[in-house]
């Protein structure tokens, strides 16, 4: 576990990463794993070391509404704030690929605040971080069209996952927008002619 974190999360001082390493476990996940779900308390905050988890709310006729993708070397700032006030979970958390998570029990999340100057400062920016992305999400719906959310959306997956190819179906697309499939492939292909994307059989390139 050492030598992942000190690779995966840089800024964290050895004294840290030895606490980790002591009273934290990891777990590992598959593609398509709900690690988190509504209503669920939380005793852990999660530290992602491999793979991408996605964060997002589920609505009462299903619909899902993204919020945020985590990667490598982040942290679910849901998971700190319900871990530190013993809160249900208002979010769904699903495993994009293979995950592998630091658990990280409730106990330590003040405990090292106070011990750690590395663990505050992380903390801090995880929050800044998720708050910035969600003001995004917001402005996006507010005062954009969905021609707009759907470029917005796309690049956000992209910048996400590290690549132009996006494994997306239309369906999961128009599901995380809350509009229809058939909007959606509409609005792509107009993305299409205007050659900001190539649509593939089961796949969208961005060309931008």
């Amino acid at each position: 576990m050492q030598d992942s974190l000190k690779k995966t999360f840089p800024t964290f001082s050895n004294e840290l990463i030895q606490d980790i390493q002591n009273n934290a476990s990891i777990q590992t996940f598959k593609a398509g794993d709900v690690i988190m779900r509504t209503g669920q308390y939380i005793n852990n905050t999660m530290l992602i070391t491999k793979g991408q988890l996605k964060v997002f709310r589920e609505g009462e006729n299903g619909g899902e509404f993204l919020m945020y993708y985590l990667q490598p070397g982040q942290a679910c700032a849901v998971s700190m704030i319900c871990a530190s006030k013993s809160q249900t979970s208002q979010i769904m958390a699903k495993a994009v690929d293979d995950v592998e998570l630091i658990m990280v029990p409730l106990s330590l999340m003040e405990k090292w605040m106070m011990e750690h100057r590395t663990w505050y400062e992380f903390v801090i920016f995880t929050y800044r971080i998720r708050f910035e992305e969600l003001l995004e999400v917001v402005d996006s719906i507010a005062f954009r069209a969905m021609d707009e959310r759907l470029e917005f959306y796309l690049k956000r997956h992209s910048d996400a996952c590290g690549s132009k190819d996006l494994k997306l179906s239309h369906q999961e697309i128009a599901t995380e927008l809350n509009t229809s499939r058939e909007v959606i492939s509409r609005l792509l292909k107009k993305m299409e002619q205007r050659e900001l994307v190539k649509l593939h059989r089961n796949h969208i390139e961005l060309l931008t």
